[in-house]
């Protein structure tokens, strides 16, 4: 006798071996025995053999019509054999009743199984929602197939290119554009992104980057709600002094000015002036809500994205020629020796005299006229060779707390797009780079004054009992990173106790927060803390900190990655083909005049320092990867790079590009035994 029986779902037959009261011992036709429970029995049956019964009933099931099934079965619950012989005849045998079985099992959408063997038929709305389900999956095959075809052919369909973005890098892995990619990725045995650019979805690779960084980043778009700039109501009292920025040409957010007073009397008043959105924009305002969505301003070579609509800065930002409301720090300090004697921070308008600018000024003020060993032909000479003078003294003193020097070994790059600008670049522009040394005089006396700034307004909240946002780094050693936080700890890499931002509040969410505790502070003293924004332990620090971190994060990367494009364009551009690089680690070099690290073969066994000339043999905009091999080593013996712990963001820069896109996942299946 042989048997046909229900196995977690799936229906076997074999011949009966023995049986007992409530299972039996069943052969299969490859020669395993099992052990099968009696309830699990559905079918009994001398003949065909087993195979042979299955094979017949699968194929007779084919040829059972669902929808007649459906109208014949009862109202009731009802077993297979029962249908069968309602749809064949009375005399319905085992091959009958077997394809019956089959075919209700298969069809769950028609029939619910109400038991082993029994079935109910499912409520004709339910019939009627699942077949339109049914044929909308098949449709949707057909579509991805057809998707599939076309871009295989060399043409990508308007829906997959409108969703490019987010098909390589944040994918519905169920939604049809996605899964045609990833079908015709593996037809065509291309990578996905060669076959999107071969097919005319991908026509820019600058494009490709900065939309890609949109879809991220600003899935609302760029643009600002309309907003007008909230007056300032206080009455602020004019200082007494001419205070001067000093910033790049392309600079509209102008944050901070100096000012230096009583020179030549043995005592100087050294004044830090910062603009004072603060006083205006209030936390959970509209302008409020607008800064902390977007966090920070977003550079790139060639145009920028503001923390702040246009009018809004301009309304706060210290342009020559105005009284501009300020939140001021000054320093009293010995002329001689700048030993600090006070220090004070008050709310009020300050006259802006002059914006002096970095690339019109740099070969023009220098060591040599700050010291007096050169004639000082420009501006402001007295006040910039007393705060370059501080500016040396104060790094000196830092770089005892640190317990070593501050080195600027690398220099900055300017990016420069030919051409002016309304709008964001195309990436067909020509694009010049040029060099700027780190540390100059300027920088000098624009950096110290601010860390002075900072790290005093840092202490000065601490002293009132008010949380900021505070910037920390346990130590120099290698691995231990600046961390963000609200309480006051000691910065390794600045050398100073305690350390803030707030002298950026046009261009950076934590600096207008912690403006508006300064402001506090300056307005109520030591009852601050009653009344001051944001109180000890308040959650939305918290909350403003991870999201700015995460932010800024992502404005960094994109930063790198954009001026890394253009200094590929500016490779094929001026035709370079052969750069001389120091390595660094694991075939890693970096070009000794351009912002560019990348691999290049034959430099792996060579030791870190190394002086070496490589060929590029290609370039890679999309990926923004370089290919090279190395050419010849150019030093007998390898320096050391004292920056060595600095290398982080210049190694993720020269990571190739990585989509989210995974073409070797086995897509959902959409078939109607789905």
């Amino acid at each position: 006798m042989f048997a046909l029986f229900d196995d977690a779902g799936k229906f076997l037959a074999g011949r009966v071996m023995s049986e007992a009261e409530a299972s039996a011992q069943i052969e299969l036709d490859t020669g395993k025995r099992v052990k099968v429970k009696s309830a699990n029995i559905l079918l009994r049956f001398e003949q065909p053999a087993p195979a042979a019964l299955l094979s017949e009933a699968r194929q007779l099931a084919e040829t059972i019509d669902l929808d007649l099934a459906w109208e014949f079965a009862p109202e009731d619950e009802f077993g297979f054999a029962d249908l069968a012989r309602d749809y064949f005849d009375a005399k319905a045998g085992v091959t009958h009743q077997a394809a019956a079985l089959l075919r209700l099992h298969e069809a769950p959408h028609y029939f619910r199984r109400a038991g082993k063997g029994q079935y109910k038929k499912a409520p004709e709305e339910t019939v009627k929602a699942a077949l339109l389900g049914i044929e909308r999956k098949r449709q949707q095959a057909l579509q991805i197939e057809a998707w599939a075809a076309e871009l295989v052919a060399g043409q990508c369909p308007a829906p997959v290119k409108d969703q490019i973005y987010k098909i390589l890098f944040k994918p519905d892995k169920n939604g049809p554009e996605y899964k045609a990619v990833v079908e015709a990725s593996r037809q065509s045995q291309r990578a996905p992104l060669d076959l999107l650019q071969a097919a005319g979805a991908i026509t820019s690779a600058y494009q490709f980057h900065w939309k890609r960084f949109l879809f991220e980043q600003f899935p609302k778009g760029v643009g600002f709600p309309a907003l007008e700039a909230p007056a300032i109501k206080d009455e602020l009292p004019l200082a007494a002094v001419q205070a001067f920025s000093i910033d790049d040409s392309q600079t509209t957010e102008i944050d901070d000015a100096l000012s230096v007073q009583g020179l030549g009397t043995g005592t100087v008043i050294f004044g830090v002036h910062i603009a004072a959105p603060g006083l205006a924009i209030q936390p959970d305002s509209a302008v409020d809500k607008v800064a902390r969505e977007r966090f920070s301003t977003v550079y790139m070579p060639g145009w920028k994205l503001t923390m702040l609509p246009d009018e809004v800065v301009q309304a706060y930002t210290l342009i020559e020629g105005r009284d501009c409301p300020a939140v001021s720090i000054y320093f009293t300090l010995d002329e001689t020796s700048f030993e600090l004697k006070a220090r004070e921070t008050k709310l009020e308008r300050v006259p802006i005299a002059a914006n002096l600018r970095h690339d019109k000024l740099d070969g023009v003020i220098t060591d040599a006229t700050l010291s007096g060993s050169a004639t000082a032909d420009y501006a402001f000479a007295p006040e910039l060779a007393f705060a370059w003078r501080l500016a040396k003294h104060l790094k000196a003193a830092r770089e005892v707390v640190r317990g070593k020097p501050e080195t600027f070994n690398r220099p900055d790059y300017n990016f420069r797009l030919a051409g002016e600008r309304t709008a964001p670049p195309t990436g067909d522009e020509t694009v010049e780079i040029s060099t700027r040394p780190r540390g100059s005089s300027l920088d000098l006396i624009v950096a110290e004054a601010m860390i002075l700034a900072n790290s005093a307004w840092g202490g000065w909240l601490a002293e009132l009992g008010l949380p900021g946002i505070y910037r920390s780094q346990a130590s120099l050693a290698p691995g231990i990173k600046v961390r963000m936080g609200v309480k006051p700890q000691p910065h390794a890499g600045m050398g100073v106790a305690q350390y803030t931002w707030a002298t950026s509040p046009l261009r950076r969410y934590v600096d207008l927060v912690n403006q508006w505790q300064i402001i506090a502070c300056a307005r109520h003293g030591k009852t601050a803390a009653l009344v001051a924004p944001f109180k000890p332990k308040d959650a939305q620090l918290f909350s403003i900190i991870s999201g700015f971190e995460a932010a800024y994060a992502a404005y960094n990367g994109f930063q790198n990655g954009i001026e890394r494009f253009w200094t590929l364009r500016y490779l094929a551009q001026n035709g370079v083909t052969e750069l001389t690089a120091s390595v660094m680690k694991e075939g890693l070099v970096r070009a000794d005049t351009l912002p560019l690290v990348f691999k290049a073969l034959g430099c792996e066994p060579l030791p870190r320092g190394t002086q070496v000339r490589v060929r590029i043999t290609g370039i890679d905009e999309m990926t923004l990867d370089v290919h090279a091999n190395l050419i010849e080593r150019l030093d007998a013996a390898a320096a050391v790079d004292e920056n060595a712990e600095d290398d982080g963001e210049e190694l993720e820069a020269a990571a190739p590009l990585t989509l989210a896109i995974d073409v070797s996942e086995t897509p959902e299946p959409s078939s109607e035994a789905a």
